[in-house]
């Protein structure tokens, strides 16, 4: 039978389309109207002279619907809601985190106008030094929640208590979902009202039913009037309805969604659930025009575009020749630089023992059994190549950006193609190159194509490893399992 196609909302089904080749489509900074003077001197202090594609599209995009300051949408109108689907290492963050700076800096009063949620504390993390470089000696706060300190401790840094009542300090914070609803539930003094921006980056992951929660109970905050401070009374805002003249006399503060993700859910209902208003769509996710000018075969599969740079190859093996194999490719093939993929923090784990038993390869592992600071300084040693393997799990690794990875190798393989997309993303960033390996048992194999396929992506290649390759390795292989064996006990 025919499958019925969902019907797609028109500003899903003609987006802004957005350049994915992003070295050849660099914009001088000074080339995007209307960036403040003192924000692009301070790109350029941070050695960034050109835009990537993305950030072209969406900078001007966002500071435009606050033309008129950020009380009211461009000529007075409520702003679009933005969305943008673009892929890993593609600058998703920067564009965001410019516009946002230059508009509030002209606030006098400081309320939290921008609110930035992001489902790891890493990438949290990641998120607020960008806003730090970009606010400092603005006077602009950037205030980050993520349960790192005690809640006390976050309480301090959001809200002050005076004798006039609770004032705010800070304008942008930026917050993991649990830590948010308990300030929002909590912590006296902490308001939304002044709400201007929220930012749902990694959205796809939002939106789904764990932090759907989180994004309602924001949304709440935002529009809770503060009764009884006559004060406020002016800016009191409804949850926006018709326009009547009774709603158009109090100017309202409009509250605009900004949703960031490198595999954006195509789902309206789901999106739907997110109550946008008009949005607007930037994707870099389409197919390509052919070298004569005709557009390939327009596919509903081509969902999730994937970095340029990236080569994509397969092994198939078995269960037992797992090990080896990553042992094969860090010895032998002399792989450097390599993130490798598990499916459970107790895989990631066992196999981590495993490495380090073997010896000759210097390894760590990187997931949520390790506290913060330790999974921070992993990174860093990662990053100046002092660790040659890093083990890790898909929660921990999602959206991070890890400088100068050269290899992804998926030891187990992903069970669904959005899983693929963020591993395989985490190389071949920025325009750089990059090759993602996966380890298919044999069984899965043709599961695993057909996944891929059905994305669009078909330039995968197969790269058999012959057994006799991994022999030389097998007598130390199993010294090391004994080892194993003997400490679990």
């Amino acid at each position: 039978s025919p499958q019925v196609q969902p019907f797609l909302p028109q500003w899903l089904a003609e987006p802004k389309r957005v350049q994915k080749r992003i070295r050849d489509n660099l914009c001088p900074v000074t080339d995007v109207p209307g960036i403040h003077p003192r924000l692009l001197k301070r790109l350029q202090m941070n050695g960034i002279d050109s835009f990537f594609p993305v950030q072209a599209e969406v900078i001007p995009a966002i500071l435009q619907s606050a033309a008129s300051g950020y009380l009211l949408g461009r000529g007075g109108y409520r702003p679009k809601d933005i969305c943008v689907s673009a892929p890993t290492g593609s600058g998703k963050t920067l564009s965001f985190v410019i516009p946002i700076v230059q508009v509030l800096l002209d606030r006098v009063v400081c309320h939290v106008r921008a609110l930035v949620v992001l489902p790891t504390k890493e990438l949290a993390q990641q998120v607020s030094k960008v806003f730090n470089v970009y606010t400092d000696g603005t006077g602009l706060k950037v205030v980050l929640i993520t349960g790192q300190k005690s809640f006390a401790k976050e309480q301090e840094m959001l809200v002050q208590k005076k004798v006039t009542g609770y004032c705010s300090l800070a304008d942008i914070v930026v917050a993991t979902p649990g830590r948010l609803t308990d300030h929002i539930n909590q912590t006296p003094g902490f308001s939304l009202t002044q709400l201007r921006f929220l930012i749902v980056d990694e959205a796809d992951r939002m939106i789904d039913d764990m932090h759907q929660n989180c994004l309602n109970q924001i949304v709440k905050a935002a529009f809770q009037g503060e009764n009884g401070s006559g004060s406020n009374m002016l800016f009191q805002r409804s949850k926006p309805g018709p326009l009547t003249a009774a709603s158009s006399c109090s100017p309202q503060i409009p509250l605009q969604k900004l949703l960031f993700s490198a595999t954006l859910t195509q789902d309206p209902e789901k999106l739907q659930q997110l109550d946008l208003f008009q949005p607007r769509l930037f994707t870099s996710v389409y197919s390509e025009k052919n070298r004569d000018g005709t557009e390939t075969e327009q596919e509903t599969n081509n969902k999730y575009t994937l970095p340029e740079g990236l080569s994509q190859c397969y092994v198939p093996c078995d269960l037992n020749s797992k090990p080896l194999l990553l042992l094969y490719f860090m010895l032998k093939m002399k792989f450097t630089r390599v993130l490798c993929f598990t499916n459970s923090r107790e895989a990631s784990h066992r196999l981590f023992l495993l490495v380090q038993a073997f010896g000759g390869v210097t390894v760590a592992e990187f997931s949520s059994r390790l506290p913060p600071n330790e999974r921070k300084r992993t990174l860093k040693e990662f990053e100046q190549g002092k660790i040659q393997l890093l083990i890790s799990t898909d929660a921990t690794a999602r959206g991070i950006d890890v400088k100068g990875v050269n290899y992804v190798v998926n030891y187990d393989a992903p069970q669904f193609i959005r899983t693929y997309i963020h591993r395989v993303g985490r190389t071949a960033r920025a325009g750089e190159a990059g090759v993602a390996f996966s380890l298919v048992l044999r069984i899965q194999e043709r599961r695993f194509l057909r996944m891929l396929r059905d994305a669009g992506i078909q330039d995968i290649k197969k790269h058999p490893v012959k057994g006799n390759s991994l022999k030389p390795l097998v007598q130390q292989y199993e010294g090391a399992l004994c080892k194993l064996e003997k400490t679990v006990k």
